[in-house]
């Protein structure tokens, strides 16, 4: 699927309504997952290693979802971002946030400009660097929530208003936020509203020692490395659209539910289904719906990555650390027993069926045997 390919069968345009013919869209599927594996080639050539967060990074892109990248600094957040974006001929740019960044520095701003023949003068909008197909906001957390809050609209609505008038951004766009999970001083942690803006939180995790000798072996030698365009704009939203296609169950729909419900500890679940005890012990607060319609979101992206054209049980519990992480926030017990967010989820992954029929009928038969 490079730009010389012709539109893949099943592939309607953007904004087309009704269902994919099946048969045409099992067709476009495997057009799309030829396209993920030379993205991912692609990729390979500068960035070693972190396949994991290759796959929840480009998920996040076919779903039209934003993402909030967390670690340690020196783990090629930026090039693996900037990489993404020119394997999908994408324009990028990079924010560094900072406490003394305000808002118009991000979104733009009006400036008067004069006519030198006619001396007439007007406002004219200058752009800020908000207007890109992939923005990394670096270290989001380091410039005051005034600022923070200006990407809200843009993430939402894909647009921003400046003296009252609305100034739409180009299409796709993906905002990758970055934090360091170690230094804190100085910083402003997001609030929960906004964290839930965010499809996922995804964990860059250090190098495997042979990782890391490649990482060295390439950085010595500085060859110029040539990246192709895999995925073109255009093609980017004809996949985001099949991925809204993709058919869910109902099971799978509801089990997606049990899941986001039984991080809620102050509602009564359903079904004869018990809720983990780490969860009664150590959360202080779950995830809302938007983590629910993010679930099932996720899985129809990762089964369209995987050559499928159904999203399965599987499919949502392989997206459920990135998608529920920054969702449910833990007490004070939880950071006291070193419990983390990822070991929450595990824990809801093994209790919560994926049929609650199974539950209700073994609730039922520990009765009888009272």
């Amino acid at each position: 699927m490079s730009s010389d390919h012709a539109t893949p069968p099943g592939l309607p345009t953007p904004g087309a309504q009704g269902p994919i013919d099946e048969r045409a869209a099992q067709q476009a599927i495997e057009q799309v997952k030829d396209a993920y594996s030379r993205l991912r080639r692609e990729i390979g050539k500068i960035i070693v290693g972190q396949e994991e967060v290759v796959d929840q990074t480009l998920m996040a892109i076919l779903c039209r979802g934003h993402a909030v990248v967390v670690g340690v600094p020196g783990l090629a957040k930026t090039l693996l971002i900037s990489t993404i974006a020119r394997t999908l001929g994408l324009a990028f740019t990079r924010i560094q946030f900072t406490p003394d960044l305000m808002p118009s520095d991000i979104t733009g701003t009006e400036v008067i400009q004069e006519d030198k023949t006619t001396g007439h003068r007007e406002l004219r909008f200058v752009r800020g660097p908000i207007f890109a197909n992939v923005v990394l906001a670096d270290e989001i957390n380091r410039t005051p929530p005034k600022t923070q809050a200006a990407l809200l609209e843009a993430m939402q609505e894909r647009q921003v208003t400046v003296g009252g008038v609305a100034h739409k951004l180009p299409s796709p766009f993906f905002v990758l936020a970055t934090q360091n999970p170690i230094e804190q001083e100085g910083t402003y942690p997001l609030p929960e509203a906004q964290l839930d803006r965010f499809m996922f939180q995804i964990l860059i995790k250090y190098p495997t020692a042979d990782e890391e000798l490649e990482i060295v072996r390439r950085s010595a030698s500085k060859g110029e490395v040539n990246i192709e365009t895999v995925l073109p704009a255009a093609e980017i939203a004809r996949v985001q659209h099949l991925v809204q296609h993709v058919p869910v169950a109902d099971h799978v729909i509801k089990y997606a539910l049990r899941l986001v419900r039984a991080t809620r500890v102050g509602e009564a679940m359903e079904g004869g289904i018990e809720r983990p005890q780490m969860v009664r012990d150590y959360l202080q607060w779950g995830a809302g719906p938007r983590a629910s319609e993010y679930l099932v979101l996720a899985a129809k992206a990762r089964a369209i990555l995987s050559g499928g054209y159904h999203a399965t049980p599987d499919h949502i519990r392989a997206v459920a650390k990135p998608v529920l992480r920054h969702r449910i926030l833990t007490n004070f017990n939880a950071e006291a027993d070193q419990v983390s967010a990822d070991a929450i989820v595990d824990a809801l992954l093994d209790a919560i069926p994926v049929d609650a029929g199974s539950a209700t009928e073994r609730k039922r038969a520990e009765t009888v045997m009272r």
